[in-house]
């Protein structure tokens, strides 16, 4: 909604999967723009596939076009917009990693980690996706980790006692599952979860139970973002090596770390630290980021939604200059007789 706020007309697409909050959200707008005469400023399109995103990316009278979704996705966007000279501001993938020194508070990072890893079944793109720990610690906190994951109650969403639902379609659970079995072909070790699950009432839904692995940070597998509940546990010997274990994948977009140590918070927040848009100490990858500048760097693809100056990106940018002078004043002070 923050075009809306700059002044403009805004046409909104959702992923044809999920259409039924921006239905809501748009119906809950349209009769206050309507009552103002503003009706048309707020429009929703979807269709069954991606020809409407095709057609928006393409046409020249959408010069700003805002996207969130996989890094395959804004690429291909970024290169369609940029042909006919358009803006993009893209929110793409995460590939979110948390820090964890032998200084940290664990009972607090593995919380934070649970719910990085777990909410909204790991389909967030500031989800947990990596857990880097030294290894003076790593035994407790996969332990405390095994423990909690064992005792994750999975079933409809809308049940209060339930604190995982399902994944989007089935689409989703065999990309999960398939990641899992390619990181046992590489030779890591699934340590919980990783099944297809059907609570009971929930013979038709799309469950399964989160799982936790052992990686290597430079498998094809970890280097793209698996999007569901599978985070992966690498061991490191201090922070230097972690920072550079971390920052070597494509995308850029949350991290994490938990120390009790102020130089190796500091370190991690400065130029040699996290590269990565979102930086955090002792709190998770996710769901610290209300009101702060959202977005990535590198693959995540360099946009911001939200914070202090992201309007601008909604905005043009105009130069005027008004003389009241009886004279030409011309740039730099530059003398142009002519008779």
């Amino acid at each position: 909604m923050l075009a809306m706020i700059c002044g403009d007309s805004t046409l909104w697409k959702p992923s044809w999967k999920t259409p039924l909050t921006a239905l809501a959200m748009t119906k809950v707008c349209a009769p206050i723009l309507e009552k103002d005469g503003l009706g048309a400023v707020l429009s929703m399109i979807v269709g069954p596939d991606d020809t409407v995103g095709e057609a928006m990316t393409a046409d020249k009278r959408l010069p700003v076009i805002s996207a969130t979704g996989s890094c395959r996705m804004g690429a291909h966007v970024a290169a369609k917009v940029a042909g006919r000279f358009g803006s993009t501001i893209l929110e793409l993938g995460g590939n979110n990693a948390v820090i964890v020194l032998e200084d940290a508070d664990l009972e607090m990072a593995a919380r934070a980690i649970m719910f990085g890893g777990v909410g909204t079944a790991g389909q967030r793109c500031t989800s947990t996706r990596r857990v880097l720990v030294q290894k003076g610690v790593r035994e407790q906190l996969v332990e405390r980790l095994k423990t909690m994951y064992a005792g994750v109650r999975i079933g409809h969403p809308l049940d209060e006692n339930v604190l995982m639902g399902p994944l989007i379609d089935q689409d989703a659970v065999d990309n999960v599952l398939k990641s899992i079995e390619t990181v046992k072909e590489m030779g890591g070790e699934i340590l919980c979860g990783g099944e297809q699950v059907y609570p009971e009432g929930c013979a038709n839904g799309f469950y399964m139970t989160p799982a936790i692995a052992t990686a290597q940070n430079e498998w094809s597998v970890v280097q793209n973002e698996t999007f569901g509940p599978l985070m992966y546990i690498i061991d490191i010997d201090d922070l230097d090596h972690a920072l550079k274990i971390h920052n070597d994948v494509p995308q850029g977009l949350s991290s994490a770390i938990f120390t009790l140590n102020m130089r190796h918070a500091e370190k991690f927040l400065s130029v040699v630290g996290s590269d990565c848009g979102i930086s955090n100490v002792n709190i998770g990858t996710s769901g610290a980021e209300i009101g702060g500048a959202f977005g990535g760097e590198k693959e995540t693809g360099g946009g911001r939604e939200s914070g202090s100056d992201a309007w601008k990106a909604y905005m043009r940018r105009q130069t005027n200059t008004i003389n009241y002078s009886t004279e030409l004043p011309l740039a730099q002070g530059v003398s142009f007789d002519v008779d």
